[in-house]
This record gives structure tokens, C-alpha cells and sequence, in this order.
């Protein structure tokens, strides 16, 4: 198991481009893919791209983000990535149903972001949990699903 203490910087900083640059040309990147919990974890367990059982361990003042580098050797390099967040879009049919939404989603502590008349939740589970949550709402046609 490969321990990973500290962020040696970041895939766009242009001291460590030129580096990442030739190690990616030799297949000797590997990538940790994380969700946005993981991301604001300091201490966890996990696997790269290509194989490498790894502990990360930082310390309180460090935040991983999308394109930190974790490991950079003459011979490979580690770098973190964001997984793609999913978002459900929901419309409500009016005031009343819109209020109702917010309610709902506020007592399951749904992540949400506005977007115009549309209510965005972040998927952080499966999409189905979040659909039974939302039956009601959808059976009666008091929000519908918006780009789905």
C-alpha cells in the first residue's frame, strides 16, 4: 500500500505540466477518481486507475480538488480527478408546489442550486432513492423531471 501524505501541487501549475505531459506519453499516469464526499475527506483508502492500493492520509488544512497531484516520481505520477456530478432538474407546476419541493428537500439535506424555475438536486446516491422520494410529487403533477 502506497501512503499519500501531502499534494505536491496541481496538474495545471506549469512547473509540473511539462513532467505530467511526458509520464502521460508513457502511460505512467494514474488516476484516483473521487466523488465530492471523498473529496473533502482527509483520510481514506483507495484504489488508481491501474492498480495501486493507496492510503491518503492529509493533513487538516489540505482540501483535495480536481487535477491534485498526490505523487510525482521520475517514473510515474498520481493524480486526483472529480467524478462527473448528476443532477435531477425538477419543475415545479406552481408557487405552492415549488415551496413544497424546497420543504421536502430541505428535511432529506439534499444539495440543490436554483436555476431559473427549476430546482436542482445532486445526485449522491442512486437516482432510483431519489425518485421514490419524489413519487408523489410526479404522480400528481406537482413538479416535473426537466432534461431527462
Amino acid at each position: 500500500m502506497l501512503k499519500l501524505t501531502g499534494i505536491v501541487g496541481m496538474a495545471s501549475d506549469v512547473d509540473l505540466g511539462g513532467t505530467l505531459h511526458d509520464l502521460a506519453h508513457e502511460d505512467r499516469v494514474e488516476t484516483i477518481v473521487l466523488d465530492r464526499r471523498d473529496m473533502l475527506r482527509k483520510r481514506l483508502r483507495t484504489v488508481t486507475d491501474k492498480g495501486t492500493d493507496c492510503a491518503i492520509a492529509l493533513p487538516r488544512a489540505t482540501t483535495l480538488e480536481d487535477g491534485a497531484v498526490l505523487l510525482l516520481e521520475a517514473d510515474r505520477a498520481i493524480v486526483i480527478r472529480a467524478s462527473v456530478e448528476t443532477w435531477l432538474h425538477l419543475k415545479p407546476e406552481d408557487a405552492a408546489a415549488a415551496l413544497e419541493l424546497g420543504y421536502h428537500a430541505g428535511n432529506l439535506h439534499w444539495r440543490v442550486a436554483f436555476h431559473g424555475s427549476l430546482l436542482a438536486v445532486a445526485l449522491e446516491g442512486p437516482r432510483k432513492d431519489y425518485l421514490a422520494r419524489l413519487d408523489a410529487f410526479l404522480a400528481d403533477g406537482r413538479i416535473t423531471l426537466v432534461n431527462d
